[in-house]
């Protein structure tokens, strides 16, 4: 084919429009992590994470406390998907399709970029089962009040009192609660820029950029019910409960759950597949906000719902590049790099040459991570 990448690149920019796309929110929202994406496909690459501290009294002596030690904790993040859209021409085809051929190619070129765009969107969204605690009511799209903001302040405040920084806060929210914006909310209006990090930003509220994803996900819980907890009562702050052998039915990772005398919406890691055997569930860092006592406490597992996510930009990690190549590279007699301007990502475009045709290939390799829950919340709709 006479039809390099090099010539084709003007007809992939131009036919951006053309193309349909779905609404990307969370890519522009996390953080790009480049240490990670050096790593090879499988390899992990370890995070350090400091642990809380704790104080104690000044006490005049000789020399001075022999404490101070801490455990350093980790969190692991690897790249976990190389990823490839084939796209293939033979030599009659071109001909038959004459001087448009290069166009067709680009609109499949960007149809595929569109669904690798949609796979690490959809792989961001589906972290949501790690996040802290929710707000919102399950199975009511928020922002259904004219001009009340209250979902999204509630959902900020998690984020505060989990001492999360104020600062770089996103809200990414499924297109009925967007429209909810747009429709009942005064204030909304598209606020975008050529600016990558501002692209689909609805408005600004409290300090938290607001976007729209077409991959946020609806979360469909166990089937749990009449569970309890034991009777040995639990602290602030304790993420792991033990179940009585109460109730029927399975508590699931991803659910929310709360407890008798609780207002807080948990979110489960770690659940239990049949909760009337006395198992346990795990809670997403922080863990509990209000003690539990020391008596059998019911246990209500929320119902299904969106899981619109609130999150300090810190908290989830995306690392995404290009596909390694062996030393001298491969059989591709062409390729080069190109840029999404809707998400920012880079995508490789390689050429093969076979026996009368032409095989494109469009491919990334990524890896994500919520390294954070305590700066993550779910807004449930």
């Amino acid at each position: 084919m006479a039809t390099t990448l090099t010539n084709l690149i003007p007809e992939l920019y131009s036919n951006l429009d053309v193309v349909s796309r779905e609404l990307v929110g969370m890519v522009p929202a996390v953080t790009l992590d480049a240490v990670a994406a050096r790593a090879a496909v499988g390899q992990t690459v370890r995070s350090f994470v400091a642990p809380a501290s704790s104080a104690s009294d000044i006490t005049p002596a000789v020399t001075p406390p022999d404490d101070g030690n801490q455990t350093i904790g980790n969190v692991d993040l690897s790249i976990t998907k190389a990823r490839r859209v084939p796209i293939r021409w033979t030599g009659e085809e071109e001909r038959a399709a004459g001087p448009g051929s290069s166009a067709i190619r680009a609109q499949q070129i960007q149809q595929a970029i569109r669904t690798l765009t949609n796979e690490i969107e959809a792989d961001l969204a589906a972290l949501h089962i790690y996040a802290s605690r929710a707000a919102g009511a399950a199975g009511t799209t928020p922002f259904g009040t004219a001009n009340d903001y209250t979902a999204a302040s509630l959902s900020r405040k998690i984020l505060a009192d989990n001492g999360a920084p104020l600062s770089d806060l996103h809200l990414v929210l499924d297109t009925a609660a967007g429209a909810n914006l747009r429709g009942k909310q005064a204030a909304a209006a598209d606020a975008g820029s050529d600016s990558i990090l501002r692209q689909g930003v609805l408005l600004d509220i409290n300090g938290m950029m607001v976007r729209e994803s077409a991959q946020i996900k609806n979360h469909t819980k166990g089937t749990g019910a009449s569970a309890t907890t034991n009777t040995a009562g639990y602290s602030i702050g304790a993420t792991v409960i033990t179940l009585a052998s109460a109730g029927t039915g399975t508590i699931l990772a991803g659910d929310v759950i709360t407890f008798a005398g609780d207002t807080n919406q948990y979110v489960v890691v770690s659940g239990d597949a049949d909760v009337s055997n006395g198992g346990t569930v795990t809670l997403a860092a922080p863990g509990l906000r209000k003690a539990i006592a020391a008596s059998a406490t019911a246990i209500t597992v929320v119902a299904n719902s969106a899981r619109n996510l609130c999150f300090h930009r810190g908290a989830i990690v995306l690392a995404q590049r290009l596909p390694a190549l062996p030393d001298g590279g491969d059989s591709a007699v062409d390729r080069t790099s190109i840029t999404d301007p809707r998400s920012g990502l880079s995508f490789e475009v390689a050429m093969y040459p076979q026996y009368r045709q032409m095989q494109y290939e469009i491919s990334c390799a990524w890896g994500v991570k919520m390294v954070k829950a305590e700066h993550a919340a779910l807004l449930l709709g």
